[in-house]
């Protein structure tokens, strides 16, 4: 993994250095899990789930992203999920469909740069 790759890495929103260490220093492993988040369908979940306003799927989806992006160190866009993910266990369906654009966005740029790899 180039420098360039980690500085792109870093500034779409993943602290590459605790990735790293939490994976023992494998960045192949690391490129591997990023190629598999970008292949991962549960973004698609959540949206169709906020969509057509079915909270349990949406919770799920919205938690079972948030903890992938916990453990690929996805920092921006786990903050967003991990207050989408509270604001729909309480209940509070608006607050979390006014977060969409924002976790949208940032799962596009990580994309975008995962596949630019």
């Amino acid at each position: 993994m180039t420098d360039e790759r980690k500085q792109a890495l870093s500034e779409a929103g993943i602290a590459v250095k605790e990735a790293l260490e939490r994976l023992m220093g494998s960045e192949m492993l690391f490129e591997r899990l990023l190629n598999k988040f970008a292949e991962d369908k549960t973004y698609a979940l959540l949206l169709q789930a906020m969509a057509q306003k079915e909270w349990e799927q949406a919770v799920h989806a919205a938690h079972t992203l948030k903890g992938v992006c916990a453990n690929l160190s996805m920092e921006r866009l786990y903050r967003l999920l991990e207050k989408q993910v509270e604001l729909l266990r309480q209940g509070e369906w608006d607050g979390a469909a006014e977060l969409m654009p924002a976790v949208t966005q940032e799962y596009e740029t990580l994309l975008l740069t995962i596949k630019c790899g």
